[in-house]
C-alpha cells in the first residue's frame, strides 16, 4: 500500500540486504542493490525449497513441496538439453519415487546427458 512504499522507499523488485529497526527509519529497505542478498535468496529458493542439487553432471532432487501447493514445476537447462520436472505428494501410502522419462531412477539421481532432447522427470515426495 502506499503508507508501506512510503516507508520501505527502495525497489519493491529488488531484495535488500536490511531494513532498519531504528526511529527515524524504521521499515525503511537499505542496500537494494546488494548482490550477495539476490545470490543467497536464490541458493534458498532453488536448493532448498526446489531441492534441486547439482552434483557434478547428475541432479539431486529434493523438494520441500509445501502441504497447501498440489504440485510445483521446473525446467532445468542442461547445455542444450532441457529437463521438465513436476513435483507432486506421494498420495495413499505411495513411497517417494524419481522417474525420468517414465523409468525409474533408484539412485534418487537424474544422470544429466547433453541430447538435445527433452525430458520428463517426474519427483513425488
Amino acid at each position: 500500500d502506499a503508507d508501506g512504499v512510503n516507508r520501505y522507499k527502495v525497489e519493491p523488485y529488488v531484495m535488500t540486504a536490511d531494513i532498519y529497526g531504528a526511529s527515524p527509519h524504521t521499515g525503511r529497505g537499505g542496500w537494494s542493490w546488494y548482490t550477495g542478498a539476490a545470490g543467497w535468496m536464490y541458493r534458498l529458493l532453488v536448493e532448498t525449497l526446489l531441492g534441486v542439487q547439482l552434483e557434478g553432471e547428475q541432479l539431486r532432487l529434493k523438494p520441500r513441496l509445501p502441504a497447501d501447493w498440489p504440485s510445483l514445476k521446473l525446467h532445468y537447462r542442461f547445455r542444450d538439453t532441457f529437463y521438465h520436472i513436476t513435483a507432486t505428494h506421494a498420495t495413499n501410502g505411495e513411497k517417494p519415487r524419481l522417474l525420468l522419462d517414465r523409468q525409474a531412477q533408484p539412485d534418487g539421481l537424474i544422470h544429466l546427458l547433453d541430447d538435445r532432447q527433452d525430458h520428463t522427470v517426474d519427483v513425488s515426495v
